[in-house]
């Protein structure tokens, strides 16, 4: 079975435990923490993923970072999962548990990359148009990309538009070498 959706079935597992339990926001924070020092910290990763290290000696590096500072439900997800000798999932786990927090609250994720930053008012266009599209509350991330010349690049899940002048240019370019 692949990582991806063994991490999809744990994350899946775990919003329905903090749903049960009714601490799906506080899980949520948890995980985004997680997550960041995942980030911030590669030696962290790599430990998880090391055949080297004992899994006992994961479960007290977790503790020793975590136990203190995450609910309980998200401490029991890394009890679990270290204990399934699945600790390199962690990351992964992370990640998804964010995909499926979105689906939970409706919240539909969407990037635009402009030349320059977006206005106020140019930012709530986007987000009404995304949400008419959609049907979701929209959480926008905005990109700045000075290559595109003009126009913008909204991307949606797996979805695109490129209207940008970089795109026709090369539109054009491929349309004049045929």
């Amino acid at each position: 079975m692949s990582e991806q959706s063994v991490a999809f079935r744990y994350a899946k597992s775990l919003i329905g435990l903090a749903a049960e339990k009714g601490v799906v926001e506080k899980v949520h924070e948890d995980m985004k923490f997680f997550d960041q020092v995942c980030d911030e910290n590669r030696q962290l990763v790599l430990a998880l993923k090391s055949p080297i290290v004992k899994h006992l000696q994961k479960l007290s590096i977790l503790t020793a970072i975590f136990k203190d500072k995450v609910d309980p439900v998200t401490f029991s997800i890394f009890e679990i999962i270290t204990k399934k000798n699945r600790e390199k999932l962690l990351p992964a786990i992370a990640e998804e548990f964010q995909r499926q927090y979105a689906l939970y609250k409706g919240i539909q994720k969407a990037e635009i990359t402009t030349v320059s930053p977006l206005t106020d008012a140019q930012k709530a266009e986007f987000i009404r148009l995304v949400t008419e599209a959609t049907g979701k509350t929209v959480e926008l991330v905005e990109k700045v990309n000075p290559e595109l010349i003009g126009g913008y690049v909204l991307r949606i899940n797996d979805r695109q538009i490129d209207t940008s002048v970089k795109a026709r240019l090369n539109d054009l370019k491929v349309s004049f070498l045929q």
